[in-house]
């Protein structure tokens, strides 16, 4: 049985979640935020319910979609900006297992989508489909790397535009129009968090298709960094094996704890 999408707050900050949409497990729909077009329901039976929500809203015209996190949570509390960019967001998927695990504390059986799969799942269906893909941000080494990489394990893949995220604030207004004029079907952007929401919702009103921010993917897909072993990931402990790659991160990591008691004090 369906329940219709609900945007669900987590200590204030949205996330769209829907019940019982995958075979009777727990998935993703789309919720009304204060920038969505609409309700958009997955195709019955669909059996990954995250990537049919976001196929729906391309079908809509496109939208912006916001990977939300503990960490990114905690960001949003503090960053007013960021917190209205979330809230106007398309869809909102629970990438964190912070995230899922506060949405149950509310009695929601929901499955942590990661963006980095949603997103490679997401190129996967333009190379069969012939949409335009479009990619921005990340090293100069790691953009080009990853080209290279996605047009041999994609060959149907149309990559109509890619440019990394070390360029001038001089050449950003005409990087912006590049894409508008092209209008491609789906853009990827790893400049960050926040940055690449703030910037794919400056952006709002003038663009179509989806846009997505990536955080560190393209760094994984060109093999410069590589993601957690599946069973840290099972065992929902990601965060610790970035922590041991990447030790600078622990201040950033001190959000861990307070989301957690943030979430223990909500009311449910």
């Amino acid at each position: 049985m369906e329940t219709a999408p609900r945007r669900v707050p987590v200590i204030g900050i949205g996330v769209d979640v829907c019940v019982g949409t995958a075979e009777g497990s727990g998935g993703v729909g789309v919720g009304g935020g204060s920038g969505s077009k609409g309700a958009i329901e997955a195709p019955a039976g669909a059996r990954n319910p995250v990537l049919q929500a976001a196929l729906a809203l391309h079908g809509r015209g496109g939208g912006q979609i916001v990977t939300l996190n503990a960490e990114m949570t905690m960001a949003a509390r503090a960053n007013p900006e960021l917190g209205a960019v979330i809230a106007a967001a398309d869809l909102v998927i629970p990438d964190g297992a912070g995230v899922v695990w506060a949405l149950q504390r509310k009695g929601f059986r929901v499955q942590r989508a990661p963006g980095i799969e949603l997103a490679r799942q997401l190129l996967e269906h333009a190379s069969h489909h012939g949409w335009r893909v479009a990619l921005v941000g990340a090293s100069p080494e790691v953009m080009a790397t990853l080209v290279a990489r996605l047009r041999r394990e994609l060959p149907g893949l149309d990559l109509a535009f890619h440019r990394h995220g070390y360029q001038k604030p001089e050449d950003w207004p005409a990087i912006e129009q590049e894409l508008l004029t092209l209008q491609p079907d789906l853009v990827l952007v790893a400049l960050g968090v926040p940055r690449q929401e703030t910037w794919i919702r400056g952006l709002a009103g003038r663009r179509t298709g989806l846009w997505m921010g990536v955080g560190g993917s393209f760094d994984v897909w060109a093999g410069s960094k590589k993601r957690a072993p599946r069973w840290m990931r099972s065992l929902q402990i990601e965060w610790l094996y970035r922590l041991v790659q990447e030790p600078a991160r622990w201040r950033r990591m001190l959000a861990l704890p307070e989301f957690a008691w943030a979430v223990l004090q909500e009311r449910a």
